[in-house]
Formats: C-alpha cells, sequence, structure tokens
C-alpha cells in the first residue's frame, strides 16, 4: 500500500517574529530544529519506510527533512526539490508582522488572504528574479509570486 506523509517544516526565525514569510528563506529555530527531531521520532516509532523525500527549495523545509531522514535512518534518500511546493507567497506581507496587518487592513480582509484561493496579498512593489529560481523560465512561475 503506497502511503504518503506530509510534514510541516519546524518553527521558523519569522515563525518566532510572528512575521509573514512566504518564499523568504529563513532558517529554523532551535525550537524548529527540536520539533524536527520529535516528527522523526514519532515517525520512526511507526516503522513506516520511505522510498523518495520531497521538499520545497526552501531551506527551512529542506533542513527539517534532513533531521528527519536522520532520525528515521534513512538520510540515503533520495531528495526532489520544488519551488511548487514553496510555502503561500505573501507578496506585500513579506516580513511585516502579522499583527499589524490585521491592524492596517482589518482581520477580514487578512484572513481572506490567507486562507482564499483566489484573494491575493498586495503584490510586490518590485518583484526580481532570485538565484534560486533562475533556472526555471519566468513563464511558469506566476507573476504574483517572486519568481
Amino acid at each position: 500500500m503506497v502511503k504518503l506523509v506530509l510534514l510541516r517544516h519546524g518553527e521558523s526565525i519569522a515563525n518566532q517574529k510572528n512575521t509573514y514569510t512566504g518564499w523568504s528563506d529563513v532558517g529554523l529555530t532551535a525550537e524548529g530544529k527540536a520539533q524536527a527531531e520529535t516528527a522523526g521520532e514519532k515517525i520512526a516509532s511507526t516503522g513506516i519506510l520511505f522510498d523518495h523525500v520531497h521538499t520545497s527549495v526552501l531551506s527551512r523545509a529542506i533542513m527539517t527533512a534532513y533531521i528527519v531522514q536522520d532520525k528515521i535512518g534513512q538520510n540515503y534518500l533520495p531528495i526532489t526539490k520544488s519551488w511548487r511546493l514553496n510555502e503561500r507567497h505573501y507578496g506585500a506581507l513579506r516580513g511585516i508582522n502579522k499583527d499589524l496587518t490585521r491592524k492596517l487592513f482589518g482581520p477580514d480582509q487578512v484572513a481572506s488572504w490567507r486562507r482564499s484561493f483566489s484573494a491575493h496579498p498586495p503584490l510586490l512593489a518590485n518583484p526580481s528574479r532570485t538565484r534560486r529560481y533562475h533556472r526555471y523560465p519566468a513563464t511558469i512561475i506566476p507573476r504574483r509570486r517572486e519568481p
């Protein structure tokens, strides 16, 4: 039987600061690393063996995957990294405190941006292509997200 295990990254520096992160590449906190270790131990206790690991291209997700792989004794597994597994992009809200955005835009608007498939936060003023995504054609990366 095929099993799919989904695991969110451990606490990031932005989570700790209560700021929107999206595609910004921030690392894990000490607590985030401990959370990944705990997740790995719980997964190891199930006896599940994996064939492959898929992760976003963001270091917090990659580091979480490495820690879990180590804890389950499968650090030899192939890893596929894809920007398509990146977190939701928060556009111009990136780096802004979440409490402040609720004050500026109202809780209903912020909730809509965070949970809706059709509502999008304000666009970045000057989206730029970064090295992380340089190998992908700009045409496949949605305009409302930072390439």
